[in-house]
């Protein structure tokens, strides 16, 4: 039982955590010092998925879930949970490095405003 509840609460620091690699640099327009921690997160996700790594918090959650005596699963945390509502098949490598991709553009283009922000606040 612990052991479940252990995999879910991974799983859900996981989710968290994708979801922060993705947009929280929309939290940076408002709280400029959230930046100091989104980017080398965004840095950080934008590597797993361009390099091909798996999280550790993947290994991590299949282990508590193999020892709640759950079956585990193989690949990333991507692959097993997001990549079946995003894309009807398996994850390929091209789907990774546009995945990658996708939060590198999207941060960057965040951090410009961001950027343009702190520049107009500087000039004042």
């Amino acid at each position: 039982m612990i052991y479940r509840l252990l995999a879910d609460l991974v799983l859900a620091l996981h989710s968290l955590l994708v979801v922060f690699i993705v947009l929280g640099g929309l939290l940076a327009l408002r709280w400029h010092r959230v930046a100091l921690v989104h980017i080398p997160c965004a840095l950080w996700g934008a590597w797993v998925e361009l390099a091909g790594w798996i999280c550790p918090l993947t290994p991590l959650e299949v282990a508590l879930r193999q020892q709640a005596g759950e079956v585990g699963y193989a690949g990333g945390f991507l692959e097993h949970y997001l990549v079946p509502i995003l894309y009807p098949g398996d994850l390929t490598r091209d789907i990774q490095i546009g995945l990658g991709g996708i939060v590198l553009v999207l941060n960057v283009a965040i951090y410009a405003i961001v950027a343009r922000q702190w520049r107009r606040r500087s000039a004042r």
